[in-house]
Parts: structure tokens; sequence; C-alpha cells
């Protein structure tokens, strides 16, 4: 467009208004005439709940591959992000941190991340869509299936107001998240259904919202912004279920938190009583004593559609023309991994690049897409499995035998903590680590390192002889410790 090319084709059609959807809108309108977005449900003027983002009542990280693939998409969005009230944080000296042995040292790190509400998130990028004069987005429309020539998708059918129609485009984008209907759809038109990776850990997590006090009314040992409890990786039938949940208490806009707690195949509260009683078995009496100075604002949110799903159509023996996957429809991620918006943005700066690098739309393009974002995606889906192979409460194609769970029930516990001790020692470690984490690096790329891997033996040696610069596991049932360890050493008052 602006005199540089012509557009690749007259219409583009986005089968749903999210995250993924609205990320997918802004890479079709620098390549198309017209942009439609259709969208179920009617989409607030403000970061509000709806219907169809049931998630959008826990707490949503936007890793750093994320926020950077938003703002290739949409600069600025950051900015917006933060003047709508989200918070740029450092989390390993803005979160109370609770380790198997203790309370972490605060100490700067390479890592920063802005904590909003996923509602925000979404206002924000609705906000910037429709500032796009060549995207629409259609609200109270309920796609029905695709319309199909020869071996091509050419458009959409919908009802709209009780009424049927057909919508033509040169291209649609599923991004209908988990309970997407088109695989369905391309069965029912006779096309083979693609091979499907699944597993399932049984994560289970539930949610309330609460507004904080004022700032001068917070307790003075009040110094984190966040609360972090790892779940414990010991073993002990001793122990309350409360230890081997992961806990956040989460900052969000508008002076609110979110207090969460997510398990692997335990029993979860589900009523406000229940969750308070469950908060008073946590490992530390801090998050109880957050929520209780707080003022809870909302019901108790319960979450089990947590499994991890990869409909590969990129093995697919065979799939039309004219059709492409973005988010959640074809690469559904364990929401504990934080890994969801961040994947699907990333997949949406693939198709603007595929797109810019295409003089026609022709019959292939969207099957060398989707087999580019396998790569993508390898990255989100190898940290997921490394963590969720090793429950032996895990269902689906992707278990592994009893030995291999207990290698990566290992990797994923103690080996973990290994590596957050050792980024705190070394900003090698701490720079490779804090990549990994936001999908900039895979595992794989980190282990292959051999500078990581000699900071990962001399830290395992300074912590066997005592001689770690940093210290860790402070007691758990005392206050965090407030004092920062980065260098040069001072502490906050």
């Amino acid at each position: 467009m602006n005199g540089v090319r012509m557009t690749l084709g007259r219409a583009a059609v986005v089968l749903g208004g999210s995250v993924a959807g609205m990320c997918a809108a802004g890479a079709l309108a620098r390549h198309f005439d017209e942009v439609i977005v259709l969208e179920r449900d009617a989409l607030p003027a403000d970061a509000e709940h709806r219907r169809g983002v049931p998630q959008s009542k826990h707490p949503h990280f936007l890793l750093n591959s994320g926020r950077r693939a938003i703002g290739e998409l949409f600069p600025g969005f950051e900015d917006d992000l933060i003047a709508g009230g989200g918070m740029l944080l450092n989390p390993s000296i803005d979160a109370a941190y609770l380790e198997e042995k203790g309370w972490a040292a605060r100490k700067k790190s390479a890592m920063t991340m802005i904590y909003s509400s996923r509602i925000l998130i979404e206002r924000v990028l609705r906000d910037r869509v429709r500032e796009l004069a060549n995207v629409s987005v259609q609200e109270g429309v309920t796609v029905d299936g695709l319309e199909l020539r020869g071996d091509a998708v050419t458009g959409v059918r919908l009802t709209r107001d009780g009424t049927s129609e057909t919508l033509s485009a040169d291209l649609v984008v599923d991004t209908m998240g988990r309970g997407s209907s088109v695989m369905a759809w391309l069965a029912q038109a006779g096309y083979p259904e693609p091979p499907v990776k699944t597993l399932d850990a049984k994560v289970t997590y539930v949610s309330r919202w609460y507004d904080l006090p004022p700032q001068d009314q917070r307790p003075e040992a009040w110094w984190w912004k966040h609360i972090v409890i790892m779940p414990s990786v010991e073993a002990d039938p001793n122990r309350p279920d409360e230890h081997y949940y992961l806990a956040n208490f989460f900052p969000i806009d508008g002076n609110r938190a979110i207090a969460c707690m997510g398990s692997w195949g335990l029993p979860m509260p589900r009523t406000a009583d229940d969750l308070t009683e469950s908060a008073g078995r946590l490992r530390t009496p801090l998050f109880g004593e957050a929520m209780a100075a707080s003022t809870p604002i909302s019901q108790v949110h319960l979450t089990r559609a947590t499994g991890n799903v990869w409909r590969r159509y990129d093995r697919a023996d065979r799939m039309p023309a004219g059709l492409v996957f973005v988010g959640d429809s074809v690469c559904a991620f364990n929401p504990f991994y934080a890994q969801g918006m961040s994947s699907a943005s990333s997949s949406a700066v693939l198709l603007e690049q595929s797109l810019s690098r295409t003089d026609a739309l022709d019959t292939g393009f969207a099957r060398r897409f989707t087999q580019q974002q396998v790569a993508l995606l390898k990255v989100p889906w190898s940290m997921a499995m490394a963590r969720d192979r090793g429950y032996a409460c895990g269902e689906g194609t992707e278990t592994v035998p009893a030995w291999q769970q207990k290698v990566m029930a290992f990797a994923g516990g103690k080996a973990f903590q290994m590596i957050v001790g050792a980024a705190r020692e070394d900003e090698v470690i701490d720079e490779h680590f804090s990549k990994v984490f936001n999908l900039d690096e895979s595992l794989g790329e980190m282990f292959k390192n051999p500078r990581v891997l000699f900071g990962l033996a001399r830290y395992q040696v300074k912590a066997a002889l005592g001689r770690t610069s940093v210290p860790f596991g402070f007691d758990p049932l005392q206050a965090p410790p407030a004092t920062d360890y980065s260098t040069p050493r001072k502490v906050l008052t």
C-alpha cells in the first residue's frame, strides 16, 4: 500500500477478535484492501470481561517476545499499555519469590515484564485495530463454516441477526482458539484430519480479583509488588496439598491484584471461604495476609481447560489453499506457562513477514506459512513438555514412561531451581535464562552454550562450598527480606 506495491488481494477474513485475531488483523492490514474481523461477542469499549474469553479472569504475562511482536505490528503498543495502567517491572527485584528452601534474595536481573490485566491488553489492541482504515471488526457474528471451491478456501459462511450469508475472502485466518471448529469443517469437506499432539497434566487453577489498599495504608514490610510461591519439589505425604500449589498474588492495572493458585492434578478451592483457608496453608503466611489486607471484588473463578494441544496442520496429507492458523487454534499451551499471547503475536509477525516476501498469493502460500510456523511453535511447545511430562497424572499422546517422568520431574523441579540460583550469581546465565523464559531462545540452545554449562557447574561447586555471593533460603514464615543484593549492594528503606 501507500504506493509501494499493489496489495495481495481484495479481502482477508479473520475468525475471532481476541489477542490472536487483533494481531492477525494488524499483520493483514498491510497487504489486503480490506480486512474483516468476525467476532461472536459484542466487544466492550473499555477493559471489561466478555463471554468468549473466560481466561481473562486469570493472570496473564505478556512475555518479552510478545511485547516485541505486538510492537512490530502496532508501534507504540507498549507505551499505550503503560499509559492505561500497565506496570513495567523487574520481577527479580519487585517480586517476593519463594523457592523450595525459602525466600530468594532480591537482585536486579535482565528480565523485565509489563504487568497488566488481560482485559487491558485486549482493549489497547482493539483501540489500535480501530485506527486501521482498512480493517473492520464485525461483532455478534457466528461463523458457520468455510466456503470451498476446488481445493481452496474462498470465504466463510456466517449468521448475523438470524440471517445466513457468505463472505468472500482471498485469505482466511483462524484465530478462534481451542474451541475452533475449523478442523471439523475440513473433515466434513473430505480433508483428512491432521495428527494432533496432546498432553493434559490436569492443571486446575483458581483466581479472585482484589482492590489493593492505598499505598499509605499498606504494612511497612510491604515492599513487594508481586508474590510468587513455587510448588514444593520434595514429596512428603505429611504436607498439605497447598505446598504443591503454584501461587501468584499478581498486580494489575487499576491498583488491583489477582490472587491465583493452581496445581497439577490436585483438588482446588472453589469458594471464597475455601480460597481463604487454602491461602492459610501455603508455605508462607504472606499470601493470606495480602488477601486479608485487600478488598475482594470478584467471585472465585476456576479453570480446567489447560491441556497442551498442537494440531499439526503442517503434517496433513492435504490442506486447502487460502487458510492459515494463528494462536490456540493451531497450538494451545498449558496457560500456567504464559506462552499463548506471545506465541500468537509472534505467529502474526511471521504471517506479516511471509506476506511481505510474497509477490502474489499463490496456492502454496498457506502450506509454506504453516510449515515455517513449526519452528516458532517448537520453542514454547518444548518448554511446556519439559514441565508437564514430569507429572504421572498427565494424559495424551505426549506422555512418557515412568522413568522418563522422573527425569522430567527433576528437570522441572530441582534442576530449574538450580538454574534460577545460578542466574543470580552469573550474568551470562541470567541473560540466557531470561531469553528462554521469554521465548527468545530454546532450552536446547541455552544448554549448548559452553559458557552457560561452565557457569552452572561453577555455581554447583560454589553452592556446595557455601561460597555463593547472593544468599538464598530466607525463612518463609518471616517477611521476605527487602535487601537488594545488586551491585553495589544497598538496603531499601
